[in-house]
């Protein structure tokens, strides 16, 4: 037997679970294999993987559905149950799409969270995008920049990151710049990718109109009339996110993604991500967006994972 937690954490219980635990028992009726229980802004899971994870799609609409429109009825239980969740999502976010990606993909917001994110860069011109592995800061956040630039809101489209992993130092790997680089900014090329055919990425990567470069390539530079997004902002020092947020132009909008918790700077030295967040978080005209594990799309286990960390931290405040 496997289990799982489901939070639920930022949304009403009570509606979610219903008046004395009507939908919860609902919920039950429809997943008869599983044992479900509620703790708090989580639900326990027990079962099969197979029906654990069927669960979990309906959750993931059931959430969708609660944060859009603060109500959740009998009715709308067995509705979403007999859903598809990418049919649902299709429909649910049809009107939002962010961008017609490569091959007739459809990218849009799957998550209330994600969906937050999609309105805060529509209503500032700096975000901060914030949570653990799998819950699509990166993915959405380059969604959003590939639309500004189809829409010519922006002149070019500049993707960063510190070049900071676990410890490595970039003299040490082999081959040029461009070959040391490139393990770093992989995650950004694929995501572009699935938005824009591969020639067409070539072809904007030649002529400047798409740049993918490490942190240290925006020194001594103004930023403007370009989507610039900085990712894993958590490996940036105090005096790097400095530099980065200030080269901003006028007509440029930021994004920042990171995860606080996955920090793989030196021993001791401060994350600017973290750091930043504190200082900047009364700034008038910046917004800073917080995913969770209810965000997670990959594999159900990254969810599980999620969860359990942020329980084990909690026990330590």
């Amino acid at each position: 037997m496997h289990e799982t937690l489901i939070s639920i954490e930022g949304l009403d219980p009570v509606v979610i679970l219903g008046n004395e635990n009507a939908n919860l028992r609902a919920l039950q009726r429809l997943s008869p294999k599983l044992r479900i229980v509620s703790r708090g802004h989580d639900i326990l899971v027990k079962g099969s993987r197979e029906d654990i994870g069927r669960f979990e799609e309906i959750m993931r609409m059931v959430v969708w559905h609660v944060d859009r429109y603060s109500t959740l009825t009998l009715d709308d239980l067995d509705r979403l149950a007999k859903s598809n969740e990418d049919t649902f999502m299709k429909d649910a976010g049809a009107e939002n799409v962010i961008v017609h990606g490569h091959a007739g993909n459809k990218v849009y917001a799957r998550t209330p969270n994600q969906y937050k994110l999609v309105d805060a860069v529509a209503e500032h011109d700096m975000v901060f995008a914030v949570g653990p592995a799998g819950t699509g800061k990166t993915y959405t956040a380059v969604a959003l920049a590939v639309k500004a630039l189809k829409e010519k809101r922006v002149k070019k489209i500049i993707l960063t990151r510190p070049a900071v992993e676990a410890g490595e130092n970039l003299g040490f790997l082999p081959g040029d710049m461009k070959e040391k680089l490139d393990p770093y900014l992989q995650p950004l090329y694929d995501a572009l990718t699935d938005m824009i055919p591969p020639e067409k990425v070539a072809e904007f990567l030649e002529k400047g109109v798409i740049e993918v470069a490490p942190l240290a390539f925006m020194r001594g530079r103004t930023l403007d009339k370009a989507f610039v997004i900085l990712d894993e902002a958590q490996n940036t020092t105090i005096p790097q996110i400095k530099m980065f947020l200030t080269r901003m132009g006028r007509d440029a909008k930021y994004i920042i993604t990171g995860d606080e918790t996955q920090v793989d700077l030196p021993y001791r030295q401060k994350s600017g991500l973290v750091h930043v967040l504190n200082i900047l978080k009364d700034v008038e005209g910046i917004s800073t967006i917080r995913l969770t594990g209810v965000d997670v799309m990959r594999h159900r286990l990254v969810r599980a994972v999620i969860t359990a960390f942020e329980k084990d931290e909690q026990g330590w405040m």
